[in-house]
């Protein structure tokens, strides 16, 4: 199974998936890492495994609609089975969806439909909610909308912190997407409307 990682930071989630499929045999090859930044930390990551990288800025491009293009034209090279959107800071455009229909995949720290957005652990904690998470689901044309495929719950104590919620779910979020690559090397998934199956989420986590 061909996939392609975005992200736009250090990529701690894209080296959890770098370090889980280092043995071809288990059936899922990173044929591309991209991002919005030259800077960003993924690109190093992926360069030391000599997994091919590109970059397309928002700043380059005369428009979102081009940069959304462009980025398109980029992850449609690599011919991916997956496109993954692995702390990838930039909302995807409807050419971009639509060139990869049903076919990227987005983690969102909080348990969807609420708290959408770019501050999911902020929010959570900001409405007092006692139980947060994370959400792996399906990319569509909306902010953080698209058929959910995995949940998994994390909850929150008195003394937590924006940081100690956001880092709970980042280490589980790390297990719960190689776990989902690693199935979906071998089985596809069913998209019905909202609904989607052929996957079983794992038990919830501490």
């Amino acid at each position: 199974m061909r996939i392609v990682l975005l992200a736009s930071g250090s990529g701690t989630l894209t080296q959890a998936v770098i370090d889980a499929f280092a043995d071809a045999d288990r059936g899922v090859e990173i044929v591309g890492v991209g991002s919005d930044s030259q800077t960003a930390g993924v690109i190093a990551r992926a360069e030391e495994r000599s997994i091919p990288t590109f970059v397309v800025r928002p700043k380059d491009c005369p428009s979102r609609e081009d940069w959304n293009m462009r980025l398109r034209d980029a992850v449609a090279a690599l011919s991916p089975d997956w496109v993954i959107s692995a702390g990838f800071m930039r909302i995807l455009g409807p050419a971009f969806v639509a060139a990869f229909d049903d076919r990227i995949i987005n983690t969102h720290p909080a348990l969807l439909p609420a708290f959408p957005g770019a501050h999911g652990v902020r929010d959570a904690l900001a409405h007092g909610v006692r139980v947060t998470g994370g959400t792996i689901h399906i990319v569509d044309a909306g902010v953080d909308t698209g058929p959910i495929i995995a949940q998994f719950a994390i909850p929150i104590g008195d003394e937590d912190t924006e940081d100690t919620v956001h880092e709970r779910i980042k280490v589980q979020e790390r297990i719960e997407l190689v776990r989902l690559l690693d199935h979906l090397a071998h089985h596809d998934l069913v998209i019905d409307g909202r609904h989607v199956s052929g996957y079983a989420t794992s038990a919830a986590s501490s």
